[in-house]
């Protein structure tokens, strides 16, 4: 083979393997299980916060995080552009969050894609969930940022149960 047909064998898979970065229509996207999202969003919620961990490169980040917020049918979060975890779930919305109950004897596994929804109107229904937010955040600046889980899968674990899994 020649040297010009390799490289291109090489650049072929090369782009078969990169990640894939899926163009998803937040006003489109519906949930495949409306009532095992919504299981999820409680069990979180009535957690005192959950970690988030995203991708830097080859490094996983994992930070505290307290919005959880469902929203046309879909789960979304809430940060701000100027923060890494933004700049993260841009470069790979790949993310997993872990929360465990109040009690201690349970705990949540949510894994999928986080995609950004740049509406106004979402970014706004978080924010009236979390009025709490609104000194350092506002639907119409450019550094409020929601996303919402594609792909989403649960898992809720004890210690005395074996794991649900839930697909959404």
């Amino acid at each position: 083979m020649d040297m010009k047909k390799l490289l291109l064998a090489i650049g072929v898979m090369l782009i078969a393997c990169a990640p894939s970065k899926k163009e998803v229509n937040p006003m489109n996207y519906q949930t495949t299980n409306p009532e095992g999202m919504q299981e999820v969003c409680q069990f979180v919620k009535g957690c005192d916060y959950y970690m988030l961990a995203t991708a830097d490169g080859d490094q996983p980040r994992v930070r505290p995080f307290g919005t959880i917020h469902i929203y046309e049918g879909k789960l979304y979060i809430q940060t701000g552009h100027r923060k890494r975890t933004a700049q993260q779930l841009t470069q790979n919305g790949k993310a997993e969050i872990c929360a465990m109950n109040k009690e201690g004897n349970a705990w949540i596994r949510v894994s999928g894609t986080l995609v950004e929804d740049p509406r106004v109107e979402a970014k706004k229904s978080m924010l009236d969930d979390y009025p709490e937010l609104r000194g350092m955040y506002d639907e119409n600046d450019d550094n409020t940022a929601v996303y919402f889980f594609t792909e989403g899968v649960a898992w809720i674990s004890s210690f005395s149960t074996e794991d649900k899994e839930i697909r959404f």
